[in-house]
């Protein structure tokens, strides 16, 4: 299968990214951890890690942005990540391709896809079906945001192959200049970048795909078997921690979150991280608990289905992809 070549051909690259994690406090145990990029998305994340929820279980770890789910996958693949937080689709492309290392996800972060659709200028009465011809800025091939923008796209009718052309081989780093440089007539970006690209440059974010498409978890924390049979303990205090995260930002006001946000995103201006705050829960894109549902991997298997990028046969049940006790447990 052409993705999960994709992580094994990323292993060795991932694998150079990290050395092994120096021994922390006594009763502190540094991991070795992996975000799949770094994005005001993930918002529950950063807030766990700055409220000190992730300290008091104990647990400590660095950020490090793998730029793509690919790639996160192939460094819990390789043992330089002991834990990743990745597209959920990543977990049936391991289960369906070749590794001997089979990942389990055990935590989920958001609820549906947090990019909204960008356009250069503002469109009165926006339609989708004003895409249909159009260059469309979207993300690497297989990809979750990959998948929903393609299940947006033929809800309103248009098919992806045919109506529009998706562009999917600008490096996530590169994607801002990009469509600047007017590569698009339209593309589609996480937090902070939306609500920067507005204040800044003039863009018009136009749409949030996941509205469009409905609730399937985006994106979920994973590790090896191996990794949740040896260090269970972790799996559970790093799970507990989330669910704090996710109460607190249900609730936090959009300057409470600024503050604690500013520090994971330097240099982006408060105001801007409260409009991007209050953007992204308006939207209800953040998960209110780390619950990973059948029904959302059943889901992600008919998307996958859909866009040829597994067959039907080759469907996983819910208990071979997710490790849901850590979730049923966390308080």
């Amino acid at each position: 299968m052409k993705p999960f070549k994709t992580l094994c051909a990323s292993m060795a690259v991932a694998a150079s990214l990290l050395s092994a994690a120096p021994a922390g406090a006594q009763d502190t145990t540094k991991i070795k951890f992996m975000e799949v990029i770094h994005s005001l998305f993930y918002a529950p994340l950063y807030v766990a890690k700055g409220q000190g929820y992730f300290a008091r279980h104990g647990i400590d770890f660095d950020l490090l942005a793998a730029q793509g789910s690919d790639k996160a996958t192939a460094a819990l693949l390789g043992g330089a990540a002991d834990i990743a937080l990745v597209g959920p689709e990543t977990s049936v492309y391991v289960q369906t391709g070749k590794s001997p290392v089979k990942i389990r996800l055990f935590a989920g972060l958001t609820a549906t896809d947090g990019s909204f659709l960008m356009g250069h200028e503002a469109i009165d009465g926006f339609d989708w079906s004003q895409l249909r011809g159009k260059k469309i800025l979207g993300w690497r091939e297989g990809s979750s945001p990959a998948l929903f923008l393609r299940a947006a796209l033929k809800k309103h009718g248009l098919d992806p192959d045919k109506d529009v052309q998706i562009v999917t081989n600008i490096a996530p780093a590169a994607r801002t200049g990009a469509f600047m440089a007017k590569t698009a007539d339209f593309g589609t970006f996480f937090e902070p970048d939306v609500s920067v690209m507005a204040a800044t440059k003039g863009y018009v974010p136009l749409a949030n795909v996941g509205s469009e498409v409905g609730r399937i978890d985006y994106t979920v924390f994973a590790a090896t078997q191996t990794f949740i049979a040896e260090k269970p303990q972790i799996v559970q205090g790093f799970t507990d921690a989330l669910a704090e995260a996710e109460a607190w930002v249900a609730t936090a006001s959009p300057e409470e979150a600024a503050k604690v946000l500013e520090p994971f995103f330097p240099g982006v201006d408060p105001a801007v991280l409260q409009t991007s705050f209050e953007r992204q829960r308006a939207a209800g894109l953040w998960k209110a608990t780390p619950v990973i549902a059948p029904e959302a991997i059943s889901a992600l298997q008919d998307m996958l289905i859909d866009g040829g990028l597994m067959r039907a046969e080759d469907r996983q049940p819910y208990e071979a992809l997710v490790a849901p006790e850590f979730a049923a447990k966390a308080r």
